[in-house]
């Protein structure tokens, strides 16, 4: 950990990268905001190839309500998912990863409505691997847009894995499923061996 001149303590981005390749990213408590490291078991994943969209919100995207925007605004992505009764996006969990979107390694899928930021996602591009971190939504199916446009963003620049750590019911309707820890820790080996650009480009 280092400090800097705000006071806050921030983790190195190098060090920070080390622990997603190897399975690894760090919570705050929502209480203290101490910095606490996970690596569950089982892990959740997205199959990219086999991810669901439901037939309510397949209707929503042929209307396309929302502008769909890339790194545009990526510390407000992330304060957006913090704001919420109890979070572990802590101010230094913030400030870490805006110092991964300088160096082009964290990204935000943001969905915009009459030039106004309404929903997103924001998450970790390391070689063929995404590790999805939080989404937030404003306006119904805001987020789940995001998610839709970032899975064809993956599958368009070759990435095999999108990391969701855990499960949730809200994940499961687009087939995040669970495999054992053992499993996630060979396929990420695979996916760090891979070439892939997301893309850091404002779009």
């Amino acid at each position: 950990m280092e400090t800097r001149s705000s006071d806050i303590k921030t983790i190195d981005p190098e060090f920070l990268c080390t622990a997603y390749c190897n399975g690894y990213f760090p919570m705050a408590d929502p209480k203290t905001g101490e910095i606490g490291w996970y690596s569950p078991d089982p892990r959740t994943i997205f199959e990219l190839d086999t991810f669901h969209v439901p037939r309510s919100l397949k209707l929503t995207l042929k209307k396309k309500p929302f502008d769909i925007r890339m790194n545009k605004r990526f510390e407000e992505v992330m304060r957006a998912c913090a704001q919420r009764q109890e979070t572990w996006i802590s101010e230094a969990i913030i400030k870490s990863y805006v110092r991964l979107h300088n160096v082009g390694i964290a990204h935000s899928v943001e969905t915009w409505k009459d030039g106004m930021l309404v929903g997103g996602l924001y998450g970790v591009a390391i070689c063929g691997a995404f590790f999805g971190e939080s989404m937030f939504s404003k306006m119904k199916d805001a987020s789940k847009v995001a998610l839709v446009h970032l899975v064809m963003r993956l599958k368009e620049k070759g990435y095999t894995l999108l990391d969701t750590q855990f499960t949730t019911p809200h994940l499961q309707r687009f087939g995040a499923r669970e495999i054992p820890r053992a499993e996630y820790l060979q396929r990420l080996e695979e996916a760090l061996t891979m070439t892939c650009s997301f893309a850091h480009e404002e779009l």
